[in-house]
């Protein structure tokens, strides 16, 4: 029953260095994502590309890593040369965000990831892990949500509240989900569904609308299905 254990924990380590998500030490000024400091390590990026005949200052992840924490910057590749510090926001100075590319194969671009999230969905699976050890394997779904995805029965996890994490888009509460294999995701439709309306998406059924949040905003939106739209322009789970 290791192998429960084991599996739900590892996606989450991604950006652990130390065997903590990030350093205890954090001040608050550390905790705020400022465009500035995206800025700066954008630029660090294309001076390293263009310098290195292409390459991008990345640490090396599993192909089948999830596609926004498949790019984290390796800032050891450009501190000092390209930039004296790596950010005090970024986990690397006891921030909790990883810096992160999307577009990496095109335009490589700079976003944020934030860890916080990793912390809460760590929880849930510790305790989801506990439950399937003491029950055959079984993951205890509450109602189905769409083919595949599921709401957590918390009762049988004997935790008093379902926990959410905090939307880096809107501040707003979100949700945790889990797959039928056991694996805990953010559920980002409230979000998708304001970035819609916002911004008055063409996406179509079939496309990936995920890129709607990281186009507008500085953040990556980690721990996520795919989604799309359906034929009213609402945001429904994307099953390929």
């Amino acid at each position: 029953m290791k192998k429960f254990m084991l599996t739900s924990i590892v996606g989450l380590t991604i950006f652990v260095l130390s065997g903590c998500l990030y350093p205890a030490e954090r001040m608050s000024q550390n905790q705020v994502p400022y465009k500035d400091q995206v800025a700066s390590v954008q630029t660090a990026v294309d001076q390293f590309k263009q310098e290195s005949g292409g390459l991008l200052p990345i640490k090396t992840k599993d192909m089948d890593t999830p596609i926004y924490q498949k790019y984290p910057i390796d800032f050891t590749k450009i501190v000092p040369r390209y930039m004296q510090d790596a950010p005090g926001n970024s986990y690397e100075s006891g921030g909790i965000f990883a810096y992160v590319l999307v577009d990496a194969e095109t335009k490589p671009t700079v976003k944020l990831l934030d860890l916080r999230m990793a912390d809460t969905i760590q929880d849930v699976n510790v305790h989801l892990n506990i439950y399937r050890q003491n029950h055959k394997g079984y993951v205890p779904f509450k109602d189905v949500i769409a083919p595949g995805v599921f709401s957590i029965n918390y009762k049988k996890l004997n935790m008093k509240e379902p926990p959410v994490v905090t939307s880096p888009y809107t501040g707003n509460s979100l949700s945790l989900i889990v797959n039928g294999q056991g694996d805990v995701f953010v559920d980002y439709r409230p979000d998708l569904y304001d970035a819609i309306q916002k911004h008055k998406s063409s996406y179509k059924p079939g496309e990936d609308i995920r890129k709607l949040l990281v186009e507008n905003s500085d953040f990556v939106p980690a721990y996520s299905l795919p989604y799309t739209v359906n034929d009213k322009n609402e945001p429904i789970f994307f099953k390929k």
